[in-house]
């Protein structure tokens, strides 16, 4: 292990646990909203949805960036985390999960 870096984190049994939600609102100017497990906006995606919104993406656009977010989101909150604390080595724990996590099956 390098200094500074963190200490190996067992991915393989690592569980996301089902915390905050994507939320559809309904409204044209902000049609989707993550929040946290209290119900809260997180703040940080709301400002990035807007700027998303700016640059004319289309709700569709808004609700696939909403769903990778919220499982980062979920990631960080399960790790206690702070989002603007995460480091390079979080991401890149969190990338490696993605690539050995069962994907759950979905009804459609």
């Amino acid at each position: 292990m390098l200094q500074g870096d963190a200490p190996e984190r067992d991915l393989a049994a690592f569980v996301l646990p089902e915390l905050g939600r994507l939320q559809d609102t309904g409204d044209q100017w902000a049609p989707y909203q993550l929040l946290d497990q209290d119900g809260v906006v997180v703040d940080p995606v709301r400002v990035f949805f807007a700027e998303l919104q700016a640059e004319d993406k289309p709700a569709s656009t808004v609700r696939s960036y909403g769903m990778d977010l919220l499982r980062w989101w979920r990631f960080l909150w399960a790790l206690n985390i702070e989002w603007n604390r995460a480091t390079r080595t979080d991401a890149r724990d969190f990338i490696r999960w993605m690539q050995i996590a069962n994907k759950p099956q979905r009804l459609h």
